[in-house]
């Protein structure tokens, strides 16, 4: 679409050379400690002069299943969704405003559709994408009308090569319109958001109509 993309990765994995061969910045970041983020941070503000969208897709998807009722790794597990999930974007978002505030025009939140309904397996994690679309309405009062603030809540958008076929149908079952889009409906909700003028705010659910198959 004409933006001059970078990235955050945690692990340099090959194709991470495959897209810095592409013109692509690729910034190392580790979410996982408050240390880790502020560091990324003030690499990030050195090496990136300007920036437009700021889109927060960094996500850990941590169970409380095999834990019990072990509290310090209840504890462990609360802390680390906290962190990578609603710390991160707090005080990027912080920085990032004071810093590019010639430049900065939209900021977006991934999401998930748990936030709304909750997730017995996957609780701390649902918390804190609860906690995210929180901070989408919070900065979205704050900002306006200079930075507009939205959040995309997906379900399913694609599958993992080791998926088998019984979870494949089991999932794809899940919603109104039993498909996994694949990640261009991402990046068309992506493009909506960032070219349509009259939106901040919102959270758009990007889920096939999931919402509406519940028990």
């Amino acid at each position: 679409q004409g933006y001059q993309v970078s990235i955050t990765y945690k692990t340099r994995h090959p194709s991470v050379a495959e897209l810095e061969a592409r013109g692509i910045a690729c910034l190392f970041a580790d979410f996982s400690s408050t240390a880790g983020i502020n560091s990324f941070i003030e690499n990030a503000k050195q090496q990136l002069t300007s920036i437009n969208v700021v889109i927060h897709n960094a996500s850990s998807w941590m169970s409380e299943k095999a834990l019990g009722t072990q509290l310090s790794a209840l504890d462990a597990l609360f802390d680390a969704m906290m962190l990578i999930h609603v710390k991160a974007p707090y005080l990027i978002n912080q920085a990032f405003q004071a810093h590019y505030q010639e430049s900065l025009q939209h900021i977006i939140h991934v999401s998930d559709f748990v936030a709304d309904v909750g997730s017995p397996k996957h609780t701390a994690y649902a918390a804190s994408k609860a906690a995210l679309d929180n901070l989408t309405l919070s900065y979205a009062r704050k900002w306006a009308p200079r930075i507009r603030v939205n959040s995309i809540a997906p379900s399913l958008i694609m599958f993992n090569e080791h998926d088998d076929t019984d979870y494949r149908n089991a999932a794809l079952a899940k919603s109104l319109l039993g498909i996994a889009p694949g990640p261009d409906s991402f990046t068309q909700t992506i493009k909506y958001l960032l070219d349509n003028p009259y939106l901040t705010g919102q959270i758009i659910g990007l889920n096939g109509g999931r919402h509406l198959k519940l028990p």
